[in-house]
């Protein structure tokens, strides 16, 4: 399977952790997740990322945040 197909089967659910924490629409989410430095992580090959599980890629992004408290 090729980095792009195994990419595009995680995403959307990485996608659907995202929304579901900001509260947010689909285009928000990937504007977020893209613009951070898990993002571009995910979307350069060499880094492997792109063969982790949903629930770890979106763990990182979300521990990327600033924290709130």
């Amino acid at each position: 399977m090729s980095h792009c197909t195994i990419r595009a089967a995680t995403l959307k659910k990485t996608m659907q952790i995202i929304m579901e924490h900001f509260n947010c629409t689909e285009n928000e989410a990937l504007k977020k997740f893209y613009e951070s430095h898990i993002g571009a992580c995910y979307a350069d090959d060499s880094t492997g990322l792109y063969g982790q599980s949903t629930f770890y890629i979106a763990s990182l992004f979300l521990s990327e945040l600033p924290s709130t408290s």
